[in-house]
């Protein structure tokens, strides 16, 4: 194998996380109830160090309020690579009319046609992501790959 080729998975920086999130739209908000898991799409945008979005009354705000405790994940993929982004962090509606206010500001609209007056902001405690490589798998047979197992 070549030793200049470039690893087929690597770490992104904070930065190259936050461009990640930036350009995306869609998430995966993971929370957690009486120990249950629960995941849930949304759609997003950022703001700073925090990720926002707009919901309603219902399951995800509930389950909020009684653990907010999260994780949200992106991903984004083309025909050459890959990349994932986690952000684990604590979820918090936004109460104050001027906090709302400035929500309002950011371009994001929902999805679906429901109402959605609700703001949710993701402050994160922890930030990570990888980059992939996409490619063929390597041949399982190839008898100089498994002389590390003789």
């Amino acid at each position: 194998m070549d030793d200049t080729a470039q690893a087929p998975v690597w770490s992104l920086s904070e930065d190259e996380c936050w461009n990640l999130l930036a350009r995306g739209q869609v998430g995966r908000l993971a929370v957690s109830i009486q120990g249950e898991p629960d995941i849930f799409p949304i759609n997003y945008v950022t703001d700073g160090p925090h990720v926002l979005f707009r919901t309603a009354p219902g399951s995800k705000l509930a389950e909020l309020s009684a653990n907010p405790r999260i994780a949200f994940e992106v991903d984004e993929y083309d025909d050459d690579g890959a990349a994932s982004v986690v952000l684990k962090g604590i979820a918090s509606r936004l109460e104050l009319q001027s906090e709302i206010d400035a929500a309002e500001a950011l371009p994001l609209t929902p999805w679906i046609p429901t109402l959605k007056y609700r703001w949710v902001r993701l402050s994160p405690t922890s930030i990570t992501g990888r980059r992939f490589q996409r490619g063929p798998e390597p041949d399982r047979y190839d008898s100089a790959a498994n002389d590390q197992w003789t």
